[in-house]
């Protein structure tokens, strides 16, 4: 009997081990399944938050304790990229918005823009930090820290700058996103306890692949309607896009150039982990009640979220490979 439970899971098992060995480029893949194919999305979309909890879940389950545990005794440079990215990004985006009247001209754009820069970042930054051979320690303990603190600094920066543009009061919000993430966690460690931390890191090939599909879940079930909106206004669409990608690389570009004292590579990571906000989180939080033109550039902010590692990737290697030579040359001339 165990035999033949062993040689069912296999062929499963192998599929997820391969989609998981595809890393960066079926990252990348996923936009382009979503859009082309908007049933999945149709389908998937009442699922969107279990999608959510189980991208949560297993980001929480991977979390290499010993490695957070280090970097904790380290904590003026955490403390630093944790302050950037939960007050000094949502805090930027709200003043600019303020100071240019863009909230009263566009408020549904706004409001996406308000909330991608309240958001945490993405629970996959490390691993896909580690798929572009970037250092992911740095960016694991900035993103622990700064998803336990964004219930309580999107409180703060939804009462300041949203109000009654959000369609729950921003202490709900607050209370959504918290009992979300702790849920998750919950569950992870659970899983963690069941599972063992060395049984997590045997599988970690799969458990990239499942991680994968749950993306493919996500990014279809908030870009089905994609494919209409171009062919029903394709200008207005295209506007949308390039503005994504212009809001993705401005944050890409500032936090490397804020931390580039760092090390270019290590900086890139953290640039990377600033730029991938966690959307799902707040689509979540407000149950999805948004203005069409939110979810619009929600969906648009899945092309440079899973495009860049693919592209970023020949960057990364390249910073990696000249921050590898300088500490050979170092540990040459101490010897």
């Amino acid at each position: 009997m165990s035999s033949l439970l062993k040689s069912l899971l296999a062929v499963p098992l192998r599929a997820l081990t391969w989609i998981g060995d595809q890393g960066t480029r079926a990252v990348a893949a996923v936009v382009f399944i979503a859009v082309a194919v908007p049933p999945i999305g149709a389908l998937l979309r009442p699922y969107l938050t279990w999608a959510i909890v189980g991208l949560l879940c297993i980001s929480f389950m991977r979390v290499d304790l010993a490695a957070l545990y280090g970097h904790l005794r380290r904590p003026a440079l955490v403390a630093t990229a944790t302050a950037w990215t939960t007050l000094g990004v949502p805090l930027l985006v709200g003043l600019i918005a303020w100071a240019t009247g863009f909230d009263n001209h566009a408020p549904g754009l706004f409001l996406g823009l308000m909330l991608q820069g309240m958001a945490s970042p993405m629970m996959a930054s490390p691993a896909l930090a580690a798929m572009m051979g970037l250092d992911a320690t740095l960016v694991l303990i900035t993103l622990v820290t700064s998803t336990a603190l964004v219930p309580f600094t999107a409180t703060l920066f939804a009462g300041l700058f949203l109000g009654a543009k959000l369609s729950v009061t921003p202490l709900a919000l607050g209370l959504k996103l918290l009992g979300l993430l702790s849920g998750s966690l919950l569950g992870a460690t659970i899983i963690r306890r069941l599972a063992g931390a060395e049984a997590i890191q045997r599988h970690k090939r799969p458990i990239d692949g499942i991680n994968i599909i749950i993306l493919l879940a996500f990014a279809s079930a908030i870009m089905g309607d994609v494919a209409h909106d171009v062919l029903t206004d394709p200008v207005f669409t295209i506007g949308i896009a390039l503005l994504s990608f212009a809001i993705y690389f401005t944050l890409l570009a500032m936090t490397t150039l804020i931390f580039r004292r760092i090390g270019y590579e290590r900086a890139l990571a953290l640039g990377l982990m600033v730029a991938q906000r966690n959307l799902g989180v707040m689509l979540a939080a407000t149950s999805g009640a948004l203005p069409a033109t939110t979810w619009l550039y929600f969906a648009m902010t899945q092309f440079p979220i899973h495009l860049s590692p693919y592209m970023l990737t020949p960057i990364a290697r390249r910073l990696t490979a000249r921050a590898d030579d300088a500490g050979t040359a170092a540990a040459g001339r101490t010897t």
